[in-house]
């Protein structure tokens, strides 16, 4: 029966937003609401930019419908593991109001990025306060049981972090929905392995929301007036709520659920590329002596691109790559220590940049 809750708030959700995204659409045409191309952008013309205003809303209506059928039906959450949930869940929605309400005023007007950085801040925060904080790395570097007092700053520096590394890898039609959409999946799946149905829900219900707006994204066409993109308003909205699940996923809670081998690194593993590529770009940017928070084109997609591939076959092709990874640190998780797990992961994320990098320089030789 919980699979059943969990189906239908995916489907609720994705008929929600395939009503709610072309009325937004069509908003934006009519204000001119657009995203203004530039010399750092991939498109070549004026695109609406408020698909992430549908976010937010048909998540938190699809998960509280389902919620209140599953109570109604008998199926409610122990009294036990609400003492968890609620208070986790209502802080997660009070931080989401705040970024939602940001992230409109961004697409609109503009807000300045250290106003964007303390909001994210305090959003970050409310975690903690809820209960939910990283207190367990499962001996990775050798570390197991993470005290509050470093456990809580670390976990809102991971979640600013992630939060802002989504929002960086929005940079080609449907590259961070897709890989949101690929950590959402892997975690829904591994909440319902763990019997956390809940937080499976959540999951869902965003991947849910992601599946129509990923059309009018990638195949939507500019001619027709049939494209948008998710903006601040949606990759916030994304990068909160994956921080969220993936801390809920790794966080150590025997009175919740059992105990996980290597839960950190499984859950964060499916955030790989945008969290690695955002300390990849920032290195370069600090090598260069440039300011590591002033924007380039040395993202993983500008690689790509600058490779000779169109935007959609290296959307494709970055996908590939986190499900790849992803797969591998979850089948290889129980066999392999965590450390050399995580370190793994990276000689292989610099030796596949070095790879990219000589192909890139090779192509841009011939063409001069």
């Amino acid at each position: 029966m919980n699979i059943l809750f969990i189906i239908l708030s995916f489907v609720i959700s994705v008929s929600v937003a395939q009503i709610i995204i072309p009325h937004i659409l069509m908003i934006s045409l009519r204000k001119k609401l657009f995203d203004i191309p530039d010399e750092r952008k991939i498109h070549k013309r004026a695109i609406p930019r408020l698909g992430g205003v549908a976010f937010f809303p048909t998540i938190l209506l699809s998960c509280c419908t389902v919620l209140s059928l599953r109570t109604l039906m008998g199926y409610g959450i122990s009294l036990e593991r609400s003492a968890y949930v609620l208070p986790e869940s209502l802080f997660l929605v009070c931080g989401l109001v705040l970024l939602y309400l940001t992230g409109i005023a961004d697409d609109l007007m503009g807000v300045r990025y250290r106003q964007k950085f303390i909001i994210q801040l305090i959003c970050a925060s409310l975690f903690p306060l809820s209960g939910l904080w990283i207190n367990d790395l499962y001996g990775l570097f050798g570390i197991y049981f993470l005290p509050a007092w470093i456990g809580m700053p670390f976990t809102v520096l991971t979640v600013v972090f992630i939060t802002n590394a989504i929002n960086l890898i929005d940079g080609i039609d449907g590259l961070a929905s897709g890989l949101s959409s690929v950590s959402l999946l892997v975690l829904g799946f591994l909440f319902i392995d763990k019997n956390l149905y809940f937080y499976s829900t959540i999951a869902f219900c965003t991947f849910g929301v992601l599946v129509p707006f990923f059309y009018y994204n990638v195949f939507g066409s500019v001619e027709r007036a049939r494209k948008i993109f998710m903006g601040d308003t949606g990759s916030l909205t994304l990068g909160y709520i994956l921080s969220f699940l993936a801390i809920k996923y790794s966080q150590n809670n025997l009175a919740l659920t059992s105990f996980t081998e290597g839960a950190f690194v499984i859950a964060f593993s499916t955030l790989i590329i945008p969290a690695f590529d955002v300390i990849r770009v920032v290195l370069v940017r600090i090598r260069n002596r440039k300011n590591p928070f002033e924007p380039d084109k040395n993202h993983i997609h500008h690689k790509f691109l600058a490779m000779g591939f169109t935007p959609k076959n290296a959307m494709i092709i970055i996908l590939l790559i986190s499900c790849a990874f992803s797969a591998v640190n979850i089948v290889l998780m129980p066999y392999v220590n965590n450390t050399v797990m995580l370190v793994l992961d990276i000689v292989v994320w610099v030796g596949l940049n070095l790879w990219w990098d000589r192909v890139r320089d090779n192509r841009i030789k011939k063409e001069y």
